[in-house]
């Protein structure tokens, strides 16, 4: 493991860069392009990363084929927006959205491009009642491992809840307040913890860093630098794993913080336009796996797609 502040500098002639960005109705699509390509780079996780492709393309599938068999009431964020309060917030929205709906037709659109182990999860998963799968989506929103015997099913809950809050962001009437305070480093739009960090390359954010939701992959700035849990920036480092040639195959770097002994990974397009913070941060597990290891630092990323036990 090498340390570096490659990420670390700040940007030049951006004064003003937008404070909130909604994700784009082709977000699962470009996802599960650098996941394909992932596929193909980083060869210890190929198989991984491959069935992951497919399991975005699905989503992205179900969010711009499929109407949503419930929406909120017109008006219903006005007063969290206008108070700067996420208006998706999981907490209150978790028992109301038919997520459920989003499920089905995932597993009836990934049914005939997944192998025949894949298919006998997909298979459980369709056996399984209300009240479990409620009980299942409850522990992916609370970053909870679940059961042991359910845990493999656990992805496609992920992929399911990611759709649906991605469906709601769609409805908000104007873009969420920046955030501040305390508030500053969860999503302004649902409530959640970032899954890494983006360093953006195009004309309006170039060099600007990005906090980017686990789950409904809302972006909202937060300088660079500067921890994302306790924002502070005294014994901020930055630690990346390389091969023999000094290179990585992904444009990650864990962004530690001595102060609260946390990390967050930090993506950047600077290095490789197409990188993408939730498939990036998938594509690194070794990073994480070598951070572990050394047992300084705690990921503070939440990755729905990821959630494992000890």
């Amino acid at each position: 493991m090498t340390a570096t502040h490659q990420y670390g500098t700040s940007p030049t002639g951006i004064m003003d860069p937008p404070p909130v960005v909604l994700p784009k109705k082709q977000i699962f699509a470009i996802r599960a392009k650098r996941l394909k390509d992932l596929a193909e780079k980083v060869e210890p996780l190929g198989d991984f990363l491959a069935f992951m492709s497919q399991l975005v393309k699905a989503q992205d599938i179900v969010l711009n084929e499929y109407e949503a068999t419930w929406l909120p009431d017109p008006g219903a964020f006005d007063l969290a927006l206008e108070h700067g309060m996420p208006a998706l917030g999981i907490n209150a929205l978790r028992r109301d959205i038919d997520w459920q709906a989003e499920l089905a037709w995932l597993l009836d659109t990934l049914e005939l491009h997944i192998s025949d182990q894949q298919r006998t999860l997909v298979q459980s998963l369709r056996g399984l009642d209300h009240d479990t799968l409620e009980a299942l989506a409850n522990d992916v929103l609370d970053g909870k491992p679940g059961p042991v015997d359910k845990r493999a099913l656990l992805p496609f809950v992920s992929a399911a809840l990611q759709v649906a809050w991605a469906r709601l962001t769609q409805c908000l009437p104007s873009t969420p307040k920046r955030p501040s305070g305390k508030a500053r480093t969860i999503c302004p739009c649902c409530g959640s913890a970032p899954v890494a960090s983006i360093i953006h390359a195009d004309r309006d954010r170039s060099g600007i860093r990005y906090l980017h939701c686990g789950l409904c992959s809302t972006e909202w700035h937060l300088e660079r630098s500067k921890c994302s849990v306790c924002e502070q920036s005294r014994q901020v480092k930055y630690l990346s794993l390389e091969d023999e040639n000094g290179k990585s195959a992904v444009s990650v770097q864990a962004e530690t913080c001595g102060d609260c002994n946390s990390y967050l990974k930090i993506v950047s397009k600077e290095f490789n336009l197409g990188a993408e913070p939730m498939a990036d941060d998938l594509a690194s597990l070794t990073l994480d796996m070598a951070l572990a290891k050394e047992g300084v630092f705690d990921r503070s990323g939440f990755n729905p797609l990821l959630i494992v036990g000890e």
